[in-house]
C-alpha cells in the first residue's frame, strides 16, 4: 500500500483518484502509524512553499517524512511536495525545506529562452515536452519528447540530476 501523507494541503483526492486509476494500492492517512506500515509515501503540496513547509512542521509530519526517506522505502513528492524534499525555496521569501535532496527551488528567470531559443513565459501555463533520460522508474513507458502540461514558475535546482 503507498501512502499519501495528508497534512492539511494539497490536491490530495485528485492525486489518490490517480494512483487508484494506476491500480495501485493507496491510502489517504495522517495517521503515522499507517505511513510506517506503508510499502511507500506521497508528500503533495498546492500554493506557496512556505505555508506548505509550516503546515507540515505543524502537524508534526517533518519528522515522520523523514523517517520514511530514511527507511529506503520509495517517497514521491508531487508539486510543492517535491520541492519540500529539497533544502530551500526562494518562493515568496527564504524558506527552509526537509533538505532531503540537495539543492534549492528558484524561480524561472524572466525573458529566459527554452532550448529551441523560444521566450519561456513566467509562469509557465501550458503544454511544454517533457525530457528524460530513458531509466527513471516513474516514466517507464513515457517517451522522452512526450509532451505533459505544467503550471508552475519554480523549478527544482537539484545538486544532483538523478535526484529529479
Amino acid at each position: 500500500m503507498i501512502a499519501i501523507i495528508d497534512y492539511g494541503i494539497g490536491n490530495l483526492r485528485n492525486v489518490e483518484r490517480a494512483f487508484q486509476h494506476a491500480g495501485a494500492p493507496v491510502q489517504l492517512t495522517a495517521d503515522p502509524e499507517l505511513v510506517r506500515a506503508a510499502d511507500g509515501g506521497v508528500v503533495t503540496g498546492v500554493g506557496a512553499f512556505g505555508a506548505c513547509a509550516v503546515g507540515l512542521r505543524r502537524g508534526g509530519f517533518e519528522a515522520l517524512v523523514r523517517e520514511t526517506a530514511a527507511s529506503g522505502r520509495p517517497l514521491l513528492g508531487i508539486c510543492v511536495g517535491m520541492q519540500l524534499l529539497f533544502d530551500a525555496s526562494e518562493e515568496m521569501g527564504q524558506h527552509a525545506g526537509l533538505g532531503l535532496l540537495p539543492g534549492r527551488v528558484l524561480r524561472f528567470p524572466d525573458g529566459g529562452l527554452d532550448n529551441t531559443g523560444h521566450l519561456l513565459k513566467v509562469p509557465q501555463i501550458g503544454w511544454n515536452q517533457l525530457w528524460h533520460s530513458g531509466d527513471d522508474l516513474l516514466l517507464h513507458g513515457v517517451e522522452s519528447g512526450s509532451y505533459a502540461y505544467f503550471v508552475h514558475s519554480y523549478y527544482c535546482a537539484a545538486a544532483n540530476l538523478s535526484d529529479v
